[in-house]
């Protein structure tokens, strides 16, 4: 047993390590600062690069580019520098440069409460691209969490080439807890497809049923194009409507149609209930508390943690709701996420709770909330 004390963004440095990070760019901002702290540490030692920028546009940039470069990258910051990252992101979901995005939320809007959290950022994470092209974004609820998403991340940016998000927020990321780190799970590590060096190179061309092209780094002995302009298979700029349509529907195709791969959750199923609770992120932990605490009083509910929200795992959500009378949603923001949970199970009765004024969502509130139902 290998017990230590120990915050969610220390653990998010230690995930990126293990599965291969050795670049970093970022920009001090709370509460995001201390994955960089920690990449300061981690990094240098194993031959890696952590690089402080002038902000976050030129952090993100320095990311892209040591991707192309072939490095594996992340970057960290709070919701005022997604804003800034943002044509970075669209840049890097266009022209499919694997990064890897740190969230850690704060309360909002603007500069807002840098050390009061909340799950501001959802929707910002998915539409916050200016071509609507889907993204990954995976929630953590604990410190745990924080290491084995963060290696997923990492996998998932190598396999599809595309920006993926870890949303987390200031009570995870900077809340210290004690942890068995034997008890953590590495999953097995996944590189990005090589194209072959001896044939002619067309970086946007697909070759298998993956949706993905194979990749090949800027400064190599081939030449690579790249460009955040509408491109075709070979890398330049084209206005074809056919090819413009084609690389379109494949940049979100190769990812849904993935989604059953990373589709992460966690659930305790109640016999005799009739309401399943829904949530994510540290809300999770008071959600399991309230399931606790219901079970004692003989009223049972099940719960369903979602760890997987960008695409909208709408198979689960529809599988896991079956049977159920009344799903009740809980999240720390005034309604972000409810509405797809409303969308997918369009008929059934869906009850909402949400708060963003610095305070965490107690046991105690949501067992009102059941109880009021």
């Amino acid at each position: 047993m290998t017990m230590t004390f120990m915050e969610g963004n220390e653990a998010i440095g230690l995930g990126a390590l293990a599965a291969g990070c050795r670049f970093f760019a970022g920009y001090p901002i709370t509460p995001a600062t201390t994955v960089f702290a920690s990449m300061v540490r981690l990094l240098p030692p194993s031959g890696g690069i952590c690089l402080q920028c002038e902000d976050e546009i030129a952090s993100t940039g320095a990311c892209l580019g040591a991707s192309m470069a072939g490095l594996k990258v992340m970057t960290a910051t709070s919701g005022p520098g997604i804003s800034l990252y943002s044509e970075h992101i669209s840049f890097a979901i266009g022209s499919e440069i694997p990064i890897v995005i740190i969230d850690v939320q704060r309360l909002g809007p603007s500069t807002g409460s840098a050390t009061r959290g909340a799950d501001g950022d959802i929707q910002f994470l998915r539409w916050g691209n200016s071509g609507g092209i889907p993204v990954i974004v995976l929630v953590p609820t604990d410190v745990r969490d924080c290491y084995e998403l963060t290696v997923h991340a990492f996998n998932l940016a190598e396999e599809f080439r595309c920006p993926v998000f870890i949303a987390s927020n200031k009570e995870i990321g900077m809340t210290r807890e004690s942890v068995d780190m034997d008890t953590w799970a590495t999953p097995p590590l996944k590189e990005r497809a090589l194209a072959s060096e001896e044939e002619p190179y067309l970086p946007f061309k697909v070759q298998d049923e993956s949706g993905v092209p194979p990749f090949l780094p800027i400064g190599g002995k081939v030449l690579v194009r790249q460009t955040s302009s509408t491109h075709g298979e070979d890398g330049f700029i084209t206005i074809d409507p056919a090819a413009i349509d084609s690389i379109r529907r494949r940049l979100g195709d190769k990812i849904l149609k993935g989604l059953g791969r990373f589709t992460f959750f966690d659930e305790q199923t109640a016999d005799g209930a009739d309401t399943l609770l829904i949530t994510y992120g540290v809300t999770a932990r008071a959600a399991a508390a309230t399931v606790k605490n219901l079970k004692a009083a003989g009223r049972p509910v099940s719960l369903l943690v979602l760890k997987t929200l960008w695409p909208v795992p709408e198979r689960l959500i529809s599988e896991k709701a079956e049977g159920y009378r009344r799903i009740v949603v809980v999240e720390m923001n005034l309604g972000q996420y409810v509405r797809e949970i409303k969308r997918v199970l369009s008929g059934k009765r869906v009850d909402f709770f949400g708060r963003m004024n610095g305070d965490l969502i107690s046991p105690a509130t949501i067992e009102g909330v059941i109880k009021n139902g």
